[in-house]
């Protein structure tokens, strides 16, 4: 119900009043109270493909890629939320398939990401030009094709003018999102082929050109900061504080192949909305299986609004760990969620004191240093 709605039917009511002289007031028929809505959204950090994970998903039965048990025992997670996010930090570049330091992953890596839920996939980071502006370009066409959703690079101008920021809605919330990278390993791009990179005049000019009457929220998904370093650097905390400062209500980044600490501030009176800032969400799926690196974090909230306010509520992390048993002679990758495999003793022994390891490093970090952002416990 609008605003205008809602002080017809309260002027009426006070009209009816006025006007009686009967102990017994006719009323009009009650109204609801303005409407409101929501939207949950989860955020998950790197998805990269190493070459024993192309070989992990190659089946020589049918001579073709599979992904779908990466995905398996998270894609439960993933589906209770309406939107689902992550970085996809490989290029769908086609054969031949390449891990690091230069990545072209199978088509089916990102079907098997939609199919586990991911509605959105962010592309900008410093892998994207990994096979030259033809990389970028097919890489745009394939998450096309396959009906996923996508920015941060673009096959022309006209792609660009359309996809940044990516506005979608849902629940009748409408939200604008950015993605922008601090480079691309030195490898350039060039026309058409377009890649956001971070440059603050660019991001203030995209944020101060957002029509406020004709979006909700704004989400800046940022690749940035040094990797494996747990703490965010200066340049991240600048370019959050200055998103912030020009109206984005959540940012988010990845980058560092490590967990970083996670902020959230309640609505005030100064700040309608409350703010959320998450610095890296870590490894979400890769062969890195150092400490720290070989698990990561998912990010949760709720993008709420009624006729008068809108808010960005109930954060929470969600720890995920990769595990990769040997199955029929052949190492697999499987991203699992920490609660539900912690405890699990009938995996190996070795197994399970690194993913207490990795669980209880994170733990201590985000207890530590987060401001008002606990575990999902639901």
């Amino acid at each position: 119900m609008i605003m205008s709605e809602y002080i017809k039917y309260l002027l009426l009511t006070l009209s009816v009043l006025l006007s009686s002289k009967s102990d017994e007031v006719p009323l009009p028929e009650p109204m609801m109270a303005p409407d409101s809505t929501s939207v949950t959204i989860i955020f998950a950090g790197d998805i990269m493909q190493h070459t024993p994970q192309i070989s992990a998903a190659w089946n020589p039965a049918d001579s073709s890629y599979n992904y779908d048990l990466c995905f398996s025992y998270i894609k439960p997670v993933i589906e209770k939320f309406d939107v689902a996010v992550a970085n996809l930090e490989v290029t769908l570049a086609g054969a031949p398939y390449t891990g690091y330091p230069q990545f072209s992953a199978p088509d089916a890596l990102a079907a098997a990401a939609r199919d586990a839920g991911f509605d959105i996939l962010a592309t900008a980071n410093n892998h994207s030009c990994d096979r030259g502006d033809k990389g970028v370009i097919r890489t745009t066409r394939v998450l096309d094709s396959l009906g996923i959703m996508r920015t941060g690079t673009f096959s022309d101008s006209s792609d660009f003018l359309m996809r940044n920021p990516l506005r979608i809605t849902k629940n009748d919330i409408r939200i604008a999102i950015f993605n922008y990278t601090y480079g691309t390993n030195g490898i350039p791009f060039s026309y058409p082929a377009i890649v956001n990179i971070i440059d603050t005049n660019a991001i203030v000019r995209d944020l101060t050109a957002i029509d406020m009457h004709e979006t909700d929220f704004v989400v800046v998904f940022f690749h940035w900061g040094n990797e494996y370093q747990r703490t965010p650097d200066h340049n991240q905390e600048k370019l959050a504080e200055l998103c912030r400062r020009y109206g984005a209500d959540v940012v988010i980044g990845s980058h560092p192949h490590v967990i970083q600490r996670m902020d959230y501030y309640a609505p005030e009176a100064d700040n309608n909305s409350g703010f959320l800032l998450a610095y890296s969400l870590g490894n979400y799926v890769s062969n890195q299986r150092d400490r720290y690196r070989d698990g990561g974090a998912m990010i949760s909230f709720t993008l709420s609004k009624t006729w008068n306010k809108r808010t960005v509520e109930n954060p929470a992390y969600h720890l995920t760990w990769v595990h990769t048993p040997v199955e029929e002679n052949k190492k697999q990758y499987y991203i699992v969620p920490v609660t539900k495999f912690e405890n699990d003793t009938t995996l190996e022994p070795l197994v399970l004191e690194k993913l207490r390891l990795f669980a209880g490093d994170s733990r201590e970090l985000l207890e530590r240093e987060n401001v008002n952002v606990t575990e999902y416990s639901r």
